[in-house]
């Protein structure tokens, strides 16, 4: 089979150093809070990270496939009602509710995959967005799960134990669990399959004309992808002891979009950092005023105008950084 242009191949720098840095800054947040006397703030970042997790799933078909989803919370939602079922069945094993929630997201995907992957462009959006309500309005219509109200729930147990009743437990699983998915994602987006979906994003005719069939690879992607938020959303829903249909909600895909895009499309550092950045900015700003929404928009603005390339590529700049060293763009 022809090979990959070489302009679709080239992977550059993988900034793994910048990644390692978020983490190890991550990894002494608790005794820092701790010493300084809040605690409180503990959980705040482990909201954080979930929210980094749900982020770097959708990078992956944003900014490497190029599929521009407003349903993505689906998967958040599906994620969090599946620990919910569980969890009311009485499977209150933390692993267990990972494996639940990734095949109710993989055969969600499948099915709406099938579907809105046949197009394109707005129509993707417009199908995305679709599937995204039909999963919001089924959650509502759960009145053994709250209906709209939504319905709280104990913690999972981790190895028969109530381990993650303790914040700090919970932080580390969390954080645990990111450095694996962005790692795993790392590498997937540098791999073959990796390079052929930057292929289909640059230029979908071109990859066909030289034999690749670009649906397959969307929709591992897709289903990948999918597995990934619904794992933040079984996370989301143990750190939250609360589960309700606003976490699938087409805000919230919004939500998860502005992240990826604050931070850098195509890029999984900037989706991390646009995650971390996201929430951090949201406590701080609503301590402030209660027009904080007002303030992160016209940030958000900014970035989009003077740094297409997100925060992370603004600080590349600034700080003497070859941009064209990106790992795909």
């Amino acid at each position: 089979m022809t090979q990959i242009p070489s302009q679709i191949t080239r992977t550059g720098d993988p900034r793994i150093r910048i990644a390692l840095c978020i983490f190890v800054a991550l990894a002494i947040v608790p005794p820092l809070l701790n010493l300084a006397g809040l605690d409180y703030y503990t959980s705040v970042v482990t909201r954080m990270m979930i929210y980094a997790i749900a982020a770097l799933s959708l990078d992956l078909i944003l900014g490497y496939g190029a599929l521009v989803s407003f349903g993505h919370a689906a998967f958040f939602g599906i994620g969090a009602y599946a620990a919910l079922f569980l969890q009311t069945r009485g499977i209150t094993d933390f692993f267990l509710h990972l494996a639940g929630a990734s095949l109710a997201a993989t055969a969600f995907a499948l099915v709406t995959g099938a579907i809105a992957l046949r197009t394109r462009g707005v129509y993707f959006i417009m199908i995305s967005l679709a599937f995204g309500q039909m999963a919001f309005f089924f959650f509502i219509s759960l009145s053994a799960f709250g209906g709209d109200d939504g319905m709280s729930l104990p913690r999972a147990t981790l190895f028969g134990q109530d381990l993650l009743r303790s914040e700090i437990t919970l932080f580390y699983l969390v954080l645990a669990i990111l450095v694996v998915i962005f790692g795993f994602l790392c590498r997937l987006t540098r791999s073959r399959f990796g390079r052929v979906l930057i292929g289909t994003r640059e230029d979908s005719l071109r990859m066909e004309a030289i034999g690749y069939r670009i649906m397959p690879y969307q929709m591992v992607a897709y289903v990948i992808s999918a597995v990934i938020c619904a794992i933040a959303g079984v996370l989301i829903a143990n750190q939250l002891q609360y589960v309700s249909p606003t976490l699938s909600s087409w805000q919230r895909s919004g939500e998860f979009i502005i992240m990826v895009v604050l931070g850098g499309v195509g890029n999984l550092v900037g989706a991390l950092a646009g995650a971390l950045l996201t929430i951090g900015l949201e406590e701080a700003l609503a301590r402030f005023s209660e027009h904080w929404k007002l303030w992160f928009g016209i940030l958000l603005l900014a970035v989009v105008l003077f740094s297409p390339g997100g925060l992370t590529r603004l600080v590349e700049r600034v700080g003497g950084r070859v941009s064209g060293k990106g790992d795909d763009r």
